[in-house]
């Protein structure tokens, strides 16, 4: 069960209904896990799921909005492993941004040359606290997605993993005005990128945090500070510095681990972070990257 679909319009969101948001906090922190292993769930083929595989799935990203499966699947290039696996959850919408594969799924391993070198993603780089797609309009929310490792780095390349639902929580806990700042509709705004004289993305202007028709949490969020913009005022300085405190403090609703080979995390587009990482010539960093429209289970 999702406390997030428990709550009537989102009302556990409003800073105006204290008792539905304290109902569904109560809810939400004491089904969470309390460590990665109970994320992990052992699957045969992610391509044909069981039913107690699918509902052992569900079940966790009720829970922390997200979940790892372990298969036999090691090493095996086939795209069709994550792309199965999201239609097993009403996953069918792919994010068909410019850096990915023709089929939408992007290969994330180290850019020896051309344009995908040039963004992060695409070298052995570490990547700061985000959530995937936050540059995109909003018709193109990234709602959830899927990581498949066909192959782990020789060294390096963990993720730290944070519900996004808990560091609302976190904050609104210290302060409800930190939320109600970054629900601001201009609170964030991701400048246009402009190659060659013209504009290959239109700037972008939204909140951080915002419900959705299903009453569902959603979070926008970069920790970059370059090619991101934020509203110029204390309410959102405030804001800003306490989510900071928060993602840069070690906390039991962190989790930190890598995906071996035949592994995948499936989740609603969570805060999440990646180490640096080494490659070998005989182990190079390969993880599919799917990000959809829809949220997980949502039909």
């Amino acid at each position: 069960m999702n406390p997030a679909a428990d709550t009537r319009a989102g009302a556990a969101f409003s800073l105006e209904n204290e008792a539905a948001y304290q109902d569904w906090r109560s809810a939400k922190l004491a089904q969470f896990p309390k460590t990665l292993s109970e994320l992990v769930v052992e699957v045969r083929d992610p391509r044909r799921l069981s039913a107690g595989e699918k509902q052992a799935l569900l079940e966790r990203c009720a829970r922390a909005n997200m979940a790892v499966y372990a298969s036999a699947c090691a090493n095996d290039p086939d795209k069709d492993i994550p792309r199965q696996l999201g239609l097993q959850f009403g996953l069918r919408d792919l994010d068909t941004n410019y850096l990915a594969d023709d089929d939408g799924i992007s290969p994330l391993s180290v850019a020896e040359r051309g344009t995908r070198g040039e963004f992060i993603p695409y070298t052995n780089r570490g990547i700061r606290w985000h959530t995937d797609g936050y540059y995109n309009p909003g018709e193109r929310t990234v709602r959830s997605v899927l990581l498949h490792c066909v192959e782990r780095a020789e060294s390096g390349g963990e993720n730290d993993l944070l519900d996004h639902e808990i560091a609302y929580i976190q904050l609104r806990d210290r302060d409800p005005q930190h939320v109600r700042a970054l629900m601001a509709p201009d609170a964030m705004t991701v400048p246009a990128r402009i190659e060659d004289g013209r504009i290959e993305r239109q700037e972008q202007t939204g909140p951080v945090f915002s419900v959705d028709a299903n009453a569902c949490l959603h979070m926008r969020y970069t920790a970059r500070s370059v090619s991101i913009a934020w509203k110029q005022d204390a309410a959102t300085r405030a804001a800003l510095a306490a989510l900071d405190d928060i993602l840069g403090t070690t906390s039991p609703w962190m989790f930190r681990g890598r995906l071996e080979p035949g592994m995948g995390l499936l989740g609603n587009n969570v805060l999440h972070t990646r180490t640096p990482f080494t490659d070998a010539p005989e182990r190079r960093r390969l993880i599919y990257r799917a990000r959809y429209y829809q949220r997980v289970g949502a039909g």
